[in-house]
């Protein structure tokens, strides 16, 4: 494994005791010769990392006394060669942005296998960002000019109205003189504007705008 930095020494910050040894099992399988300290608490965080500045830190959010962005803070200010990755539960804005604010330099959830968590440590440490893949689309979409929900534009309406009344996909591209690929873009437009994931739904959106009967 040719990688940008040498991982000798990690660190992870994590109360669940089996989730600490999955992670701690993606950290070995990745940096054989990794010498891995555990913390269940901040304060026991805080304690060890005073004299401590592992390779790479694998932190988690929510812990029995606090959060763990004071960490991220606190390696940040004295250990900042330290890769520090989050390993969390939380997948909603407020959790990443505040981590990345902190200095997180990854942010991993823990719901993947630990054969994909191997795989982003890896790509961290030769300098790629280390997100899990619905992380990556949500800060794409953070990025991205927003949609009012709910509205649509005629060509949008026009689709929605030939796909609740049972056209396929191809039938509407034929229909509207478009490529099928269009189609389904615009179908997934309707989709994400009006927080639906069917076409029974968008049946029932279809009605409810007075689209069809």
């Amino acid at each position: 494994m040719n990688n940008d930095i040498i991982i000798n020494s990690g660190f992870i910050l994590e109360d669940h005791y089996p989730t600490f040894e999955w992670l701690k099992q993606a950290l070995e399988y990745c940096f054989p010769d990794i010498q891995v300290t555990h913390a269940t608490t901040i304060a026991q965080a805080e304690g060890m990392l005073t004299d401590f500045s592992p390779d790479i830190a694998l932190i988690d959010l929510g812990l029995p006394d606090g959060s763990g962005l004071e960490i991220l803070k606190v390696l940040q200010q004295v250990s900042s060669q330290t890769l520090r990755i989050v390993t969390t539960t939380f997948s909603d804005d407020e959790h990443l942005f505040s981590a990345l604010q902190a200095g997180a330099q990854g942010y991993i959830l823990k719901e993947q296998e630990v054969a994909q968590i191997s795989q982003l440590l890896t790509a961290a440490v030769s300098g790629q960002p280390a997100l899990s893949p619905q992380i990556a689309r949500r800060i794409l979409s953070h990025f991205q000019p927003e949609i009012e929900k709910g509205e649509l534009t005629p060509r949008l309406s026009e689709v929605l109205q030939l796909i609740a009344k049972g056209y396929k996909n191809k039938e509407v591209a034929e229909l509207l003189e478009i490529s099928s690929h269009t189609v389904n873009g615009y179908i997934k437009d309707i989709y994400r504007i009006l927080g639906i994931s069917s076409r029974s739904e968008a049946t029932l959106e279809a009605t409810k705008r007075g689209l069809i009967r």
